[in-house]
């Protein structure tokens, strides 16, 4: 008969599970990946990560909160360093989404590059996720609000984040060519975006 485990043994062995379950789903996609194969890679029996998850859904709503919570850190930490104007503190988040989704792809993938039809059974991950959202909107919501924005702060949130978004998975996937460079690239796409806004601001 199994042990009873301490709550420090739970935690440890759900992020070993988690760590292992990042890597594979990633690699092969949640579908192609089993228990079986989750517990092998700790080198546990087969039945060992029901003790601990539902099941396979339950682990990948974990794995994917889990990377949305470490998203939105990264980004609030951002906006919560001094900056000496709007713009920088807008480029300092710029700058910790891109560097989070190049130190952690196989996160970043199952973040945005999957879809899970039951999101909503798992109120850890719809929290994180939506955690991760506001991040991208919040400096926006405070232009808006000392007049500087005259435009709809999710709108705009998500024009940015499109153009973040499209150039990081195309070079996850190999699709950038050598003579482009990553950043100069989403630096030309959010630089036209934000010319585009204050070229309509002026005009209205």
């Amino acid at each position: 008969m199994p042990r009873n485990l301490s709550p420090e043994e739970i935690a440890d062995f759900q992020d070993r599970l988690c760590d292992a379950a990042e890597h594979l789903f990633a690699e092969h996609g949640p579908d192609a990946v089993t228990i079986r194969q989750l517990a092998s890679a700790l080198g546990v029996s087969p039945m060992t990560p029901y003790r601990y998850f539902k099941d396979k859904d339950a682990i990948l709503a974990t794995v994917r909160a889990r990377a949305f919570d470490a998203h939105a850190q990264a980004l609030e930490d951002a906006y919560a360093a001094p900056a000496a104007s709007a713009a920088e503190r807008a480029h300092a988040i710029e700058t910790a989404y891109v560097q989070f989704a190049l130190a952690h792809p196989e996160a970043y993938k199952l973040m945005f590059d999957i879809r899970q039809p039951n999101a909503w059974d798992y109120p850890e991950l719809v929290r994180a996720s939506d955690r991760s959202r506001a991040t991208m909107t919040r400096h926006l919501y405070d232009l808006a609000a000392a007049g500087l924005l005259h435009e709809d702060p999710v709108l705009v949130g998500h024009m940015y984040w499109a153009a973040l978004h499209g150039p990081i998975m195309l070079q996850l996937s190999g699709m950038l060519t050598p003579d482009i460079d990553l950043r100069v690239l989403i630096a030309a796409l959010t630089e036209a975006i934000t010319r585009a806004r204050f070229e309509i601001a002026r005009r209205t």
